[in-house]
């Protein structure tokens, strides 16, 4: 009997009894059921690392987590997680870690402060930072955990709030080669994209350049409907007609309805791309990589924050554009 039969990304050709076919195919399932069985810590249950966290339970994952909410901690383990007092805490439990917090000072705390990861993890353990934040700290911090034989991923996540709940997050991931191979399963229990870039810190480096790219957009999308409304033309219907052309894009559709509506409840707060604009303009002055519109953008969401809507979402960038020419996008 011919068969032919795919196996771990291999065709195989050749002669083998069905038996054997029944046995391999039992044996891969028992290999992803076994993976699915590591016990992975996760630290930071904020707005993105929560529904982060129950998407890996969701996919079977044995999931310990840890986070100064007690209340995040608690939902989590209610829906089937088990908890730690400390990063160290999970870390003594788990072979991979998995921080999800706000920049880099915050996770040099987790990781490398008192009670951190560091002191809880033997050799061996891999420590994948899904944060977004500086990548020359990526390199410092993954320097510090080299000494005691820790590995680590850089693996900033783009989407915001609704692709982390429903999974389509985009992952950008930098480190070994064979770490990202290791652990990409467990990166796409999370995600619609995970895409290797590179060395430990070129994670971050890709997450900077999509911040840069998506605050312009936003911007552009703001000014745009700011000069329809001033023109007299319902920036409702500009958006309607432009959005299947060349200017149509991913950002216009997520954020120009909550401008049109009013609506700024935050999948991705304003403080935070100003963090993210921060570490874009620190690690590009580093290497002297003019950014003029990251600079320009950075002063128009120093604006937004100066009137108190930083904890708003992103799209209140229109705000700026409705001060300055003074009318109100929404109907």
């Amino acid at each position: 009997m011919i068969i032919i039969f795919a196996y771990k990304n291999m065709v195989v050709l050749g002669t083998m009894p069905i038996v054997f076919l029944k046995v391999l195919f039992y044996n891969q399932d028992k290999i992803v059921k076994e993976d699915n069985q590591m016990r992975v810590g996760f630290i930071g249950l904020g707005i993105m690392g929560k529904p982060m966290a129950k998407n890996l339970l969701k996919a079977g994952y044995d999931l310990v987590v840890a986070d100064l909410n007690q209340e995040a901690v608690a939902e989590l383990a209610a829906s089937g997680a088990q908890t730690a007092a400390n990063g160290a805490g999970v870390a003594e439990a788990c072979q991979v870690v998995i921080t999800m917090v706000p920049n880099s000072p915050h996770v040099r705390a987790a990781v490398l402060g008192e009670n951190g990861v560091a002191q809880g993890a033997k050799p061996g353990t891999v420590l994948i930072d899904m944060s977004s934040i500086d990548p020359t700290e990526s390199k410092a911090i993954g320097a510090e955990l080299a000494k005691k034989g820790i590995e680590m991923l850089d693996a900033p996540v783009s989407g915001g709030e609704p692709k982390a709940i429903d999974g389509t997050i985009s992952v950008m991931v930098g480190g070994k080669r064979e770490l990202f191979d290791r652990y990409y399963d467990l990166l796409m229990a999370m995600a619609g994209s995970v895409v290797y870039v590179g060395e430990l810190g070129s994670g971050n480096v890709a997450k900077l350049a999509n911040q840069i790219v998506v605050a312009v957009n936003i911007a552009a999308v703001a000014e745009a409907l700011t000069f329809a409304k001033k023109a007299g033309t319902d920036p409702e219907l500009v958006y309607q007609a432009i959005r299947g052309g060349l200017a149509g894009s991913t950002v216009m559709d997520a954020k120009a309805p909550m401008m049109l509506a009013g609506n700024f409840k935050p999948g991705f707060r304003v403080e935070l791309h100003i963090k993210d604009l921060t570490n874009a303009l620190n690690a590009a002055h580093a290497i002297s990589a003019p950014v003029p519109l990251s600079g320009q953008l950075m002063e128009i969401m120093q604006s937004v924050k100066a009137d108190g809507c930083d904890k708003e979402d992103h799209s209140s960038i229109v705000r700026f554009y409705e001060k300055l020419s003074n009318v109100t996008v929404k109907s």
